[in-house]
């Protein structure tokens, strides 16, 4: 990876990814399975709806009272990783944070204040980790298939054919950025370019999704194939339609979603929709994981390629 990662003075195989992103931003806590040929299995996920890219999409930088809470956050991270005995982590910020004036002044404050430092990821190394959630999914899996994760601030892509990544690109397109309508008409334009160019390139493309949306919308259709782990596109245009034409309130009552969720969850589905008929996908898989599953994969493959000499206690 070419980065330091945060390491605890203990041979426990426990790894932890902070997700610090434009609408939320996680804790997963991992271990490795010795019953299970080394499997990751999840321990801890917990997601806070911090909402930064509502500053950093309108206002240009994060506001005082948002850094609060995520210092606030990042104390509570920091003592959960010393309670589950956590051998290795690493805490990345994606699209709001890169957008943000003042965003490496938020990073000392962190640094400062809890010990955890933050790295400002860009958009293709944001793709590349997420496409390291191949080593517990794609194993085995033959084909041509379009990796994709919406965020708040950003839509990650990677195109892999037969297992093998060939493409991976960022798009400043998201569920955040749509709702404050700060998506830019030039960057439809690019992604709509980029995607009919590589269909015509590599055909009969499906599409693994990653991210909450698209698991929700997963678990929300009536019509998914829970065998295949995959929902049809023309039944997920069906059930974006039905969800779009509720009101935000009517989605929480009727449909059991968080008011975090409940108004981002279409600007998902229209992101989603729109890659799928640019490529012509006829199915969407959803292995539900997503860029904080693709950094402990980085962290565990770095772990077995070498172990590591620095050790850094989690005080």
């Amino acid at each position: 990876m070419g980065k330091k990662l945060e390491t605890t003075g203990n041979t426990e195989t426990r790894y932890a990814a902070i997700d610090i992103g434009s609408n939320a931003v996680r804790l997963l806590i991992k271990r490795v399975d010795p019953n299970e040929d080394d499997r990751l299995t999840k321990m801890v996920l917990i997601r806070i709806p911090l909402r930064l890219g509502i500053d950093a999409f309108s206002l240009g930088e994060i506001s005082k009272e948002k850094v609060k809470n995520l210092i606030r956050l990042m104390k509570a991270y920091r003592q959960l990783m010393k309670i589950y005995d956590v051998a290795a982590f690493r805490a990345c910020a994606t699209s709001a944070m890169r957008d943000a004036r003042n965003g490496a002044e938020i990073i000392r404050k962190v640094r400062k204040a809890t010990g955890i430092p933050i790295e400002i990821i860009d958009g293709q190394e944001e793709a590349r980790m997420i496409y390291n959630n191949h080593i517990e999914y794609m194993k085995d899996r033959c084909g041509n298939f379009m990796y994709i994760d919406v965020g708040g601030g950003s839509t990650e892509i990677n195109l892999l054919v037969n297992g093998q990544l060939l493409v991976s690109r960022s798009y400043n397109i998201g569920t955040i950025r749509m709702l404050n309508q700060a998506v830019a008409e030039e960057e439809w334009m690019r992604l709509q370019y980029d995607m009919t160019e590589i269909a015509r390139s590599y055909p009969h493309i499906d599409i693994i999704g990653s991210g909450g949306n698209i698991n929700k919308l997963y678990r929300l259709s009536p019509a998914k194939d829970e065998t295949a782990q995959r929902i049809a596109t023309d039944d997920l245009a069906a059930l974006h339609a039905s969800i779009e034409r509720m009101t935000v309130e009517e989605r929480i009552e009727q449909l059991g979603l968080k008011p975090d969720r409940a108004d981002v969850i279409v600007p998902a589905g229209t992101i989603f929709l729109y890659i799928a008929r640019c490529l012509q996908a006829r199915y969407i898989y959803v292995p539900m994981i997503g860029l904080a599953d693709g950094i402990i994969d980085a962290i565990y493959v770095e772990h077995k390629r070498a172990a590591l000499s620095r050790q850094i206690p989690i005080e």
